[in-house]
């Protein structure tokens, strides 16, 4: 089916953080780098996929920095690291978006809402949403890269999932055979 898309160097590939690039923590937050722990094979995954693409956007709920567990200064903190090890293995992200506010609580950028998505379209204009990819692992991302017009690839976690993607993967390195 991912073959059928014609993926070209002129798509987009849009992703989740936690679940999909790092371990997830269950009932809890990444508030510090140590607790930022890749998954299996993602930085090899991603430094094939992210050439793949015309951009790799993160987009990620992040309410730890609402519930002041974690300032953004911290959360940006986190994502430079996570963003220099992404790099030194040769992988390549264009940018990071993160929705900082509450669950429920306006301004309302948190996945399935857009905002984020535009947000990347506006700094990089010539992100077409018709041939761009959202993965992740929650119905919330996939619901967000519905919204949009996007291919959607739900990464399978022990997470319950009601919304149905276009495709489904067990890692991230599963989708560079379907790309290939």
């Amino acid at each position: 089916m991912i073959k059928e898309w014609n993926i070209d160097s002129s798509w987009s590939l849009f992703l989740d953080r936690d679940g999909v690039i790092n371990e997830r923590i269950w009932n809890g937050y990444v508030l510090n780098y140590e607790q930022f722990v890749f998954k299996a094979h993602s930085l090899v995954a991603l430094k094939f996929l992210t050439h793949y693409f015309s951009y790799t956007i993160i987009v990620t709920n992040q309410q730890c920095v609402s519930k002041k567990l974690i300032t953004v200064k911290e959360l940006d903190e986190i994502h430079d690291q996570m963003l220099t090890e992404i790099t030194q293995f040769g992988g390549k992200i264009n940018s990071v978006f993160a929705a900082t506010e509450h669950k429920g609580k306006t301004p309302f950028r948190r996945k399935p809402n857009n905002i984020m998505g535009l947000e990347a379209q506006e700094m990089f204009p010539r992100i077409d949403f018709t041939k761009t990819i959202m993965i992740g692992d929650t119905d919330s991302d996939i619901e967000f890269g519905k919204n949009l017009g996007m291919k959607t690839i739900l990464l399978k976690s022990d997470e319950k999932n009601t919304i149905q993607a276009d495709f489904e993967i067990s890692n991230l390195i599963e989708l560079i055979d379907f790309i290939n």
